[in-house]
C-alpha cells in the first residue's frame, strides 16, 4: 500500500482520496483554502469561502452518471447529500406526461441526486472525514514538488510536495486534483521536467446566472429538458438542494449586445421571453445581481510524450487533466470515472513502478476518458459556431454528420418520447450516441422526427425578439 498525497480538497480530489482509502492506501489531502464546511446548507452557501474554486458559487448539475456511480462505490455520500437536503430527481418523471407518455423501462437510469456546489462538496467532505486513512489538511500552500532519485535515472521522479514555510510532505504518489488552476504544469518545469502536452482553447461561453429559493421548499415545474437550445442562448435551468434553484443563460462571449444581461432587469426581461423557462425565474433572489462567468477553457493535458513520461511519481486526475464547458455538467462525473480508473491501475501496477504506472494510466485515460472530453469540445465547438452564425443572421449548416444527428435529435425528442430518452441518456453519460443509434431503428426515428425540422423547435423569441427585450 502507498502513502498517497492528493493536491486540493475539491469533489474530485475528496472523491479520489476516499476511493483509495477504501484499498488501503494512506490518504493525505492538501488544501489551501483554510476553512471547511461548517453548519447547514444554507450557512455553506452563505458562508464557506473557497477561493481555490472560481465557479464555487455557479451552477451544478450531477448528472445520473455520478449518482449511479457514486452510489456504487460511496454510497454513504449520497445518504450525506439527502440528509444536507439535496435533491432526488427523475429527468424523465419531472418532465410532462405528455412528452415522456409516462414511465418506462430504463428510466431508473435517469435518475440523479444533486444540489448547489457548496452542499455537494459539504457531503463529500464529511464522509471523507469519517472515513480511516485519510488525512485532510486544509490551509496548507503548496510552492512546488520534491523530488528523488529517478528509478531509471530519468525523467524527475516526484517523491512529494513543498509547501510555504519551506515545510515538505512526502508521498509515494502525488494526485493533482486542482482543478482547472493547476499550477503543477509550472512546478513540474521548475525540477527540470518536460511540460506536459497541452491543447487549449477558449471555450469561448459567458455565463449569465441568477441563482433562486423557493418558500415552500419545492422546484419549479419542467416542461422541456434542462438544457435547452434557441437563437443566440441557450438557457439553463438547474434544481439544487432545499428548494433551490439556479437559471443560466448561455451566450458566446463575442455577442456584445447580450453583454446587457449582466443587469437583473435586462436578464429578467430576457428569460420572460421564453414560455418554457420564464417561471424559473419566479423565486427569492439568493444573491442581488447577475453572476457572470467567462473566459473558460477547453484544455486537455497528457504527462506522457512521444511515449514516455515526463514525470513519475505524479498523476493529474478530473479537471486537472481535461476540462471543458460546464453547461452540459460533464465534468464531476468525468473526474469520478478518472478517479475509479486509477484506483483500477493501481491495484494492478503498484508505485514500485513509476513508469509504468504513469504510462498505463495515460493508456486508461486515453481510451476510456478522452472520447467524452473530444465530444463534449466537439459539440461546445458546434454551438458556440451555431450561436455567432445566429448573431451574424444566418443558419449553421457544417458539413459534419456527427453535428447533424445530434441537432435532428434533440428536434425530435420533444415530440417522440423514446428519442427524448435516448438524448437524455447520453446527456446522462449513461450511454454513447454510437449505443444509442444501433438500437434497432433508433436511427430512422431520429432522422424522421428531425432530420428537416427547423433550426430551433422550442417555443422562444428569434434573434430580434431577443434583442428588442435586452436592448428595451
Amino acid at each position: 500500500m502507498a502513502e498517497v498525497l492528493v493536491l486540493g480538497a475539491g469533489m474530485n480530489g475528496l472523491t479520489t482520496a476516499m476511493l483509495l482509502a477504501q484499498d488501503g492506501h494512506e490518504v493525505t489531502v492538501v488544501e489551501r483554502d483554510p476553512s471547511g464546511p461548517a453548519g447547514g446548507a444554507h450557512e455553506a452557501w452563505d458562508s464557506w469561502e473557497r477561493r481555490g474554486v472560481n465557479q464555487f458559487r455557479m451552477a451544478h448539475f450531477m448528472v445520473p452518471r455520478w449518482a449511479t456511480e457514486i452510489g456504487a462505490v460511496l454510497p454513504a455520500v449520497l445518504d450525506e447529500l439527502r440528509g444536507l437536503g439535496g435533491l432526488d430527481l427523475d429527468l424523465v418523471g419531472m418532465l410532462p406526461e405528455a412528452l415522456t407518455r409516462g414511465p418506462a423501462a430504463g428510466d431508473e437510469r435517469l435518475r440523479t441526486v444533486t444540489g448547489r456546489r457548496p452542499v455537494l462538496e459539504m457531503a463529500l467532505a464529511a464522509v471523507a472525514d469519517r472515513t480511516p486513512g485519510i488525512t485532510v489538511r486544509r490551509g496548507v500552500t503548496v510552492t512546488g514538488l520534491r523530488t528523488g532519485p529517478s528509478p531509471s535515472g530519468r525523467p524527475p521522479h516526484v517523491t512529494g510536495v513543498l509547501t510555504e514555510g519551506g515545510g515538505a510532505v512526502p508521498a509515494d504518489l502525488v494526485i493533482d486534483t486542482a482543478g482547472r488552476r493547476s499550477t503543477v504544469p509550472a512546478w513540474l518545469e521548475a525540477v527540470g521536467s518536460r511540460r506536459p502536452y497541452e491543447e487549449r482553447e477558449d471555450c469561448g461561453f459567458v455565463y449569465y446566472q441568477r441563482t433562486f429559493r423557493s418558500g415552500d421548499g419545492t422546484i419549479p415545474p419542467a416542461y422541456a429538458a434542462l438544457l435547452q437550445h434557441y437563437s443566440s442562448l441557450s438557457v439553463l435551468t438547474l434544481p439544487a438542494d432545499n428548494g433551490t434553484w439556479a437559471v443560466v443563460l448561455v451566450a458566446s462571449g463575442r455577442d456584445r449586445p447580450l453583454r446587457a444581461l449582466r443587469d437583473v432587469d435586462t436578464w429578467t426581461r430576457a428569460l420572460g421571453r421564453f414560455p418554457l423557462a420564464a417561471h424559473w425565474g419566479d423565486g427569492e433572489a439568493l444573491h442581488p445581481g447577475v453572476v457572470t462567468m467567462a473566459s473558460i477553457e477547453d484544455r486537455l493535458r497528457r504527462y506522457v510524450v512521444d511515449g514516455e513520461p515526463v514525470v513519475t511519481g505524479l498523476v493529474a486526475v478530473g479537471d486537472a487533466w481535461a476540462c471543458t464547458n460546464p453547461s452540459l455538467g460533464r465534468g464531476t462525473s468525468i473526474g469520478l470515472l478518472h478517479a475509479l480508473a486509477l484506483r483500477d491501475v493501481l491495484r494492478d501496477v503498484g508505485v514500485e513502478q513509476p513508469a509504468k504506472l504513469v504510462r498505463r494510466f495515460d493508456e486508461v485515460t486515453g481510451a476510456e476518458l478522452e472520447p467524452i472530453y473530444r465530444a463534449t469540445l466537439a459539440f461546445d465547438r458546434h454551438r458556440l459556431a451555431e450561436l455567432e452564425s445566429d448573431a451574424a443572421g444566418q443558419r449553421y449548416s457544417p458539413d459534419d454528420p456527427t453535428w447533424s444527428i445530434t441537432k435532428a435529435m434533440m428536434a425530435a425528442a420533444p415530440s417522440d418520447p423514446a428519442v427524448l430518452r435516448a438524448f437524455l441518456a447520453i446527456s446522462a453519460l449513461q450511454a454513447t450516441p454510437e449505443e444509442i443509434l444501433a438500437v434497432p431503428g433508433m436511427y430512422d426515428r431520429v432522422v424522421e422526427g428531425g432530420a428537416d425540422a427547423p433550426q430551433y423547435v422550442l417555443p422562444g423569441p428569434d434573434r430580434a425578439a431577443l434583442l428588442a427585450a435586452v436592448q428595451r
